[in-house]
């Protein structure tokens, strides 16, 4: 069923706008070009694809619209939604449409004032986090400059006996480093 008079549609248009621009999980994927250099314009186009999919299509049930907006963030946004907020816009937009058909505009107008607010809330508290990708990197080289430092003694001549006698394998064996690493270092021939 469509939406009965122009002045209905566009304010459910205003609904949907300030539902899936309060939405951390569009937000997140706009603010980190997720969606390529025009993710912006594509949130946009999202508002009217979903306008458009719900004054196209009578009837709508919850499922059909997450399953519709579960599309466009995979396919626009490369952007898999696994925090639980799906189920909760997509009811959202269900009820901003029933209202708006019965035309309750008094409430709708109430609540897309405080998903505005919200919006301006969630936007402020946005932190960046550096991946753990970049971390387990650094590690690597870390433990790879170790590796190269405890390599360095069997390859270059020792300028102090205690240094050659601290090393020497009789005494005990390589001692493991902090981390619990030992450094096996080859015989001399």
């Amino acid at each position: 069923m469509a939406a009965r008079s122009p002045d209905s549609r566009g304010l459910f248009h205003e609904a949907v706008q300030a539902v899936l621009g309060s939405w951390p999980v569009l937000q997140i994927a706009v603010e980190n070009g997720f969606g390529g250099p025009h993710g912006q314009e594509k949130a946009q186009w999202m508002v009217g694809a979903v306008h458009d999919y719900f004054c196209s299509n009578s009837d709508l049930e919850q499922y059909e619209v997450e399953d519709t907006l579960q599309g466009i963030l995979n396919d626009e946004f490369d952007t898999m939604v696994e925090d639980g907020s799906l189920p909760v816009i997509a009811q959202q937009l269900c009820i901003f449409y029933s209202q708006c058909q019965h035309g309750d505009v008094t409430s709708v107008k109430e609540k897309i004032t405080q998903l505005c607010q919200k919006q301006y809330n969630v936007k402020a508290n946005v932190q960046q986090v550096r991946a753990p990708e970049e971390e387990s990197s650094e590690d690597e080289d870390e433990e790879a400059m170790d590796c190269e430092t405890g390599a360095t003694p069997t390859t270059a001549p020792s300028t102090s006996a205690s240094s050659a006698h601290s090393r020497d394998p009789d005494q005990g064996g390589p001692e493991p480093d902090p981390d619990g690493w030992t450094v096996v270092c080859r015989k001399k021939k």
